[in-house]
């Protein structure tokens, strides 16, 4: 099971001029540097360092036999003839497009935006335990977008049913928005492991797409 987390775990994409692009799984990550299409970007102490396929797996087994201290919760994979650290960032070498500036309106943002939290009685849960409610019912000519659609659980959405939230006697704990930049990418900012991501991702790229 570690080992599928690993290769599900998120990669960075740069373009040709170290623009972020999207984020793709660390399976797809490694098939790019197995082709030479891609380079391994190394954020270290503010400072890149980029490696190819076989010098990333040196570097990686030198981290193994020194014992370094795995500070970033790194992901690793593990072969019958070698142990290979799963790389945050990677870099396209023959891929110039421009990043995309436009959120994707979709179930999985529309999550993240709203941290999965129902956004009625404000209580957090799994992505499976969630549904997607229109504020103003489509009954009623609600529209599908970012600012009539929102997370609600099932006890919320069946107490809700067809009816705007004044008609409930409900209310929304904040008034959706669209978001300026990627929620699922705001969301993994958090965290400690993509920490080298901030320095590709200002304000004109948060809104890569991940695929």
């Amino acid at each position: 099971m570690q080992q599928v987390a690993a290769l599900e775990s998120s990669v960075l994409v740069l373009n040709k001029f170290f623009m972020a692009l999207h984020v793709i799984s660390a399976k797809r990550a490694f098939v790019l540097l197995c082709k030479e299409s891609a380079e391994v970007i190394s954020v270290d102490d503010g400072k890149f360092s980029s490696y190819n396929f076989e010098s990333w797996k040196d570097v990686s087994l030198y981290k193994v036999k020194s014992g370094l201290p795995d500070e970033d919760n790194t992901s690793w994979i593990r072969t019958v003839s070698f142990e290979i650290e799963v790389p945050k960032i990677i870099r396209l070498l023959f891929y110039e497009k421009l990043p995309q500036s436009n959120v994707k309106f979709n179930r999985r943002n529309i999550f993240a935006r709203d941290e999965n939290k129902c956004q009625y009685c404000g209580k957090r849960f799994p992505t499976s335990e969630l549904s997607l409610d229109h504020i103003v019912p489509k009954a009623y000519d609600g529209k599908t977008t970012w600012t009539n659609i929102v997370c609600a659980c099932t006890d919320c959405n069946k107490k809700k049913g067809g009816r705007t939230p004044i008609q409930a006697g409900m209310k929304l704990i904040r008034r959706p928005a669209k978001p300026k930049h990627s929620p699922i990418l705001s969301l993994k900012l958090r965290s400690d492991r993509y920490r080298s991501w901030k320095q590709f991702l200002d304000e004109a790229y948060w809104s890569v797409p991940l695929k």
